[in-house]
């Protein structure tokens, strides 16, 4: 079997990425790639399909992977948009594996330890900006069998500053009457998280986290910007609150400083930019070498989030998956099989591959006119 074509799709109004790769003997893989600035263009470049992909069997899954990496040596290959594309990439060659094995990916990935991936809907605010509004979406979405929800707590307008990184008395205030508004609001055993998105400086978000530790959150994620590992890990060490982090690490390679000085109770990787569905794995392992669960970051159409779905099934330390388009008719449609999500789970597919089938006529009628489709 050799691999013939590579192509890719951008769709709209949310920027999903969709790759497939065709053989020679009639198997198609599909991948979804986290979007960003010309991701869709780098999946299709010469430099990366004819030196890596074209005419090689896409069944050598590792060894394609690592090719691609060396073909793109000198594009920043081990992070950013050219990793996020690689990883789209990855999940189309272990979706032609499995269907030419006839076997689901998880199975090819070690087995699977649950049938069925809890999911969190990641709700981002309230209707309003009251603690009261915070209160009604989060249990109108437990109410629709998510028993774990995600909030926003994002810099207020009254912010003295944009640039320094430090919270004002009153926002810190704000922030706590909303979180404990929800938790009060939800059932006890329904898990709630809060996102702070890099935000903030660790002496400041340390007086919130402090606040949070009655409350038995889920985690609070990303309290500092990526970059310093130690900061990070001064954080989590100094409260009770777990702390999450990881979405903007790359490979095994980029989280092991991150899991090694346990700078995080929970890793979040994105498998869609991260490296795809092996490494998903190897990441999980790592951090399970220090007991830490694996709770990936996903803001993917249902082809990305169902293919997380195989490395969520096939890993020990699997916690929970995001889902971010609670009622977009779009992601709903995209698939011939509906009602993915089912009382906040995604029951793990059994068919060969991926295990779902693009909606192409849905596809096709949501892609970016400009770019073309599939090509």
């Amino acid at each position: 079997m050799k691999i013939t074509s590579v192509t890719s799709v951008l769709l709209t109004p949310f920027p999903w990425v969709l790759i497939k790769v065709k053989t020679d003997e009639g198997i198609t893989g599909i991948g979804e790639a986290y979007h960003g600035a010309g991701v869709h263009h780098i999946a299709v470049d010469e430099r990366l399909t004819q030196r890596a992909l074209i005419g090689q069997d896409p069944r050598n899954v590792d060894k394609l992977f690592r090719d691609m990496m060396s073909s793109m040596s000198a594009s920043g290959f081990y992070q950013g948009a050219v990793m996020s594309a690689i990883s789209g990439i990855e999940m189309a060659l272990w979706d032609i594996t499995g269907q030419a094995l006839g076997v689901p990916i998880w199975q090819l990935l070690g087995g699977k330890f649950r049938d069925r991936i809890r999911v969190y809907n990641d709700c981002h605010a309230g209707d309003e900006e009251t603690p009261e509004s915070y209160a009604e979406v989060a249990k109108a979405t437990e109410a629709r069998g998510f028993d774990a929800i995600k909030f926003d707590i994002d810099p207020q307008p009254t912010q003295r500053d944009k640039y320094n990184r430090c919270i004002s008395n009153n926002d810190i205030a704000y922030f706590i009457d909303v979180v404990t508004a929800m938790r009060e609001a939800l059932d006890p055993n329904t898990d709630l998280a809060i996102d702070a998105h890099w935000n903030y400086a660790p002496a400041d978000i340390l007086k919130v986290a402090y606040a949070f530790e009655d409350l038995n959150l889920l985690w609070l994620e990303d309290p500092l910007p990526p970059e310093n590992v130690e900061a990070m890990a001064r954080v989590t060490q100094s409260t009770r609150t777990p702390i999450c982090t990881g979405e903007n690490f790359y490979t095994r390679h980029g989280f092991r400083e991150l899991i090694q000085n346990q700078a995080a109770d929970i890793v979040c990787p994105d498998l869609a930019k991260a490296g795809g569905l092996s490494e998903g794995r190897r990441i999980a392992d790592l951090a399970d070498l220090y007991y830490i669960p694996l709770a990936p970051h996903n803001i993917c159409g249902p082809i990305g989030t169902i293919h997380a779905c195989h490395t969520c099934a096939a890993s020990q330390n699997f916690l929970v998956l995001e889902f971010h388009h609670l009622d977009n008719e779009i992601w709903n449609t995209l698939t011939v099989e509906q009602d993915l999500i089912k009382e906040g789970h995604i029951d793990v597919p059994t068919a060969p591959g991926l295990g779902v089938t693009l909606d192409e006529e849905v596809a096709k009628s949501v892609a970016k006119e400009d770019l073309g489709f599939f090509e």
